[in-house]
């Protein structure tokens, strides 16, 4: 038997007593105050059970570890602009090359990128310069940094002064006698256009004008050249004719050899007492060569090499022809239309704005707090490249305001960018009301 269930009986006997009148006789009142003391103490100690099983609960609720914020994400749309707009020349035909950027434009685009018009040979006039001068340096090359052999005039090539002016081709003076380094003499047939200068530079080289049509006409086999004709060395004839794809090869050969890349890249020579290039574009949006070219019919050519800077790694290299425009203004035109278009072409354009949001925070005690992108972001794209959005997400470690809580990655093609995700706001604690009142939520 229990304390506490003998005091109930011990109670039990004293109201009996009391209803039959016969307690207050039989009673000692020393029992009677032992009997008191214990029902006391009884009490006591149930009381306190209970106050303290409310104070273990107190204590519990209030450091008890709270839920972890609940996040939810959203990945941003994707994103894309309007393509590329690269005017081509509607007259006459156009080939386009561009080495660097393979990753934006594709494989493809260092054999024909772009191109209008037709295939078929076209005359090419004084392009063909630029042929002369890669086949007499196959035969004659100039080492890096020298001038090359010197060449002394005779008297049969200052007579050719002469046939060309009558001929109202492109000249310049060659004294009888007169000395010139190799490279000078190129340079006064490409700068220029010298017609006696290509014709007696060939004749130097090879000899005869029949041996320079034989090294020619090897040069071409060897490199593939097959829709190129050369029955001369200046281009005055309209028999030399070649395809716009073989006149692009051509101007990759003459960038690629750094003596016909120099030469063409120079406004004027000196040794003639500073004449002046016959490509007026040279320097103007990129341009660093190669040639021009017409017959005075109406038709005219241009072999051109470009430099882009694009915001890349590498800057473009942009090789180009032109067959049979109408006018000089309108081939210069749609150079600079094309070189332009494809600059504008690449774009860097905003995808994220600090501040943008992407999720949100919340707990159930009611605090919550916005989950946003901790940077402003810029992406680099060619042409309708869409951009495509992703975000990884990690558990904060203090639910603090501006904690790096993921990385949302944005890519376009090659190119990529990354922007901290970042809590924005400061998740409150609960109040010890609500932990008191949701115990089942507490706990971890």
């Amino acid at each position: 038997m229990t304390l506490h269930d003998e005091s109930r009986e011990e109670f039990a006997e004293l109201d009996e007593l009391m209803a039959t009148g016969a307690g207050a006789v039989a009673v000692d009142p020393q029992v009677r105050r032992s009997r008191r003391i214990r029902a006391l103490i009884v009490t006591g100690v149930i009381v306190a059970v209970v106050l303290a099983s409310i104070g273990g609960y107190v204590g519990w609720a209030l450091t008890a570890p709270l839920p972890a914020p609940e996040a939810s994400t959203s990945t941003p749309v994707d994103r894309a602009w309007d393509p590329a707009a690269i005017p081509l020349p509607t007259d006459g035909s156009t080939a386009i090359s561009v080495s660097g950027g393979e990753e934006y434009l594709g494989e493809s685009a260092s054999g024909i990128w772009l191109s209008s018009g037709t295939t078929e040979p076209r005359s090419i006039a004084s392009i063909t310069k630029i042929v002369t001068a890669l086949v007499i340096l196959d035969a004659h090359p100039i080492p890096e940094g020298e001038a090359g052999p010197n060449i002394t005039f005779s008297k049969a090539d200052h007579d050719l002064y002469d046939k060309y002016y009558v001929m109202g081709a492109t000249i310049a003076a060659m004294p009888t006698g007169a000395t010139m380094p190799l490279r000078s003499a190129l340079g006064a047939m490409i700068i220029p256009s010298a017609c006696n200068y290509a014709e007696a530079v060939a004749n130097w080289a090879f000899g005869s004008q029949s041996a320079f049509l034989e090294a020619t006409r090897a040069w071409l086999a060897a490199h593939g050249l097959t829709g190129t004709t050369i029955v001369e060395p200046t281009g005055i004839s309209p028999g030399n004719t070649s395809t716009p794809a073989d006149v692009l090869a051509i101007g990759k050969l003459a960038a690629a050899n750094p003596v016909v890349a120099e030469i063409a890249a120079t406004p004027s020579l000196p040794q003639l007492g500073g004449a002046p290039t016959t490509n007026a574009l040279l320097g103007t949006s990129g341009i660093t060569g190669l040639k021009t070219g017409n017959l005075g019919d109406g038709s005219y050519n241009f072999l051109y090499t470009a430099t882009l800077d694009v915001g890349i790694d590498e800057p473009l290299q942009v090789t180009g022809v032109v067959l049979g425009g109408q006018t000089r203004q309108s081939v210069n035109n749609g150079v600079i239309g094309v070189l332009d278009g494809i600059r504008a072409g690449f774009k860097r354009l905003a995808v994220t704005s600090e501040g943008d949001q992407l999720g949100a925070l919340t707990t159930p005690w009611g605090s919550s707090a916005r989950i946003v992108a901790g940077a402003d972001a810029k992406i680099l794209v060619w042409s309708d490249t869409t951009a495509t959005a992703s975000v990884k997400m990690q558990t904060p470690r203090t639910f603090a305001e501006g904690e790096v809580v993921g990385e949302l990655t944005w890519t376009a093609g090659p190119s990529s960018v990354r922007v901290p995700v970042v809590i924005d706001g400061t998740i409150e604690p609960p109040t010890d009301w609500w932990r008191l009142t949701h115990p089942g939520e507490l706990g971890g």
